[in-house]
C-alpha cells in the first residue's frame, strides 16, 4: 500500500485495507509520504518549525500509523526510514541517475564561470516511447517554492498503489547499473583535489569613517 499525499487519508478506510490485504497475504507492506494528509489538510504527522519556505518541517508518519495499527488490531509491525539508506546507497544508484547527477553538475559549473545567477539546470525529459533526456535551464524566480504533484493518472483508482501509466515513467529513471570500483569489498569514490581557484576580486576594507 503506498500513501500518496494527493489522496487525502482516511483513517477507516486505512484501516480496512491493511486488515483485509494481512488477512489475503500475511502480512502487509506501506508505504507512506510524509505529506500524508486528510480531508481537511491536516498532516498525519509534523511539527509547529517551519523551513525557509514556511513549509512545515514534517516527519514521524510511520510510527504514527504503525502505533493506530497496533491499537486497532494488535499486529506486531516494524517501520524505518529510508532517507538514510538513500544518501548512502551510491553504490547501488542507476546509471540514469549517475550520468545525469554528472551532467546537472557540469551544466550548473557553466552557469556560473557565464555568469548566469538566479539560473539552475533541469532535466527535460524527450516525447516517445523511448527515454531520452538533454538538459536545460530555468530561472529559480519560476520554480522555487512551487510545488508539482503526482499526476492523478499515475495512481490506482483506489488510491492504494501506481499504475501502469507511471511505471513508465519510473522504470527509466531506475535503469542501468554503475558500480564504483571497490578494494577490500568497500566501494571506492573520488575524491576532490580541492585546488584553490586565483582570486579575481581585491581585498575588501571596510571605510569606518562613515
Amino acid at each position: 500500500m503506498i500513501l500518496f499525499p494527493e489522496i487525502p487519508f482516511d483513517r477507516e478506510r486505512f484501516l480496512k485495507q491493511v486488515n483485509h490485504t494481512v488477512k489475503q497475504h500475511g502480512y502487509c507492506v506501506i508505504v507512506a509520504s510524509e505529506g500524508t494528509q486528510d480531508k481537511s489538510g491536516q498532516y498525519l504527522s509534523g511539527s509547529t518549525s517551519k523551513d525557509a519556505f514556511g513549509h512545515l518541517q514534517l516527519g514521524g508518519v510511520a510510527p504514527t500509523l504503525a502505533e493506530m495499527i497496533k491499537r486497532k488490531f494488535g499486529y506486531k509491525y516494524h517501520w524505518a526510514l529510508a532517507d538514510y539508506l538513500q544518501r548512502s546507497a551510491r553504490h547501488i544508484a542507476s546509471k540514469t541517475d549517475v550520468d545525469q547527477a554528472y551532467a546537472l553538475g557540469h551544466a550548473a559549473v557553466k552557469l556560473a564561470v557565464a555568469g548566469n545567477s538566479g539560473m539552475m539546470p533541469t532535466i527535460v525529459r524527450g516525447k516517445g516511447k523511448h527515454y531520452r533526456w538533454s538538459i536545460g535551464e530555468a530561472s529559480l524566480a519560476t520554480v522555487a517554492n512551487i510545488e508539482k504533484t503526482l499526476p492523478r493518472s499515475f495512481i490506482t483508482r483506489d488510491g492504494w498503489h501506481i499504475t501502469n501509466k507511471a511505471r513508465d515513467y519510473l522504470l527509466p529513471l531506475i535503469n542501468g547499473e554503475d558500480y564504483p570500483p571497490y578494494k577490500n569489498g568497500m566501494p571506492i569514490y573520488a575524491r576532490l583535489k580541492k585546488v584553490m581557484a586565483n582570486k579575481k576580486l581585491s581585498i575588501y576594507k571596510h571605510d569606518t569613517a562613515k
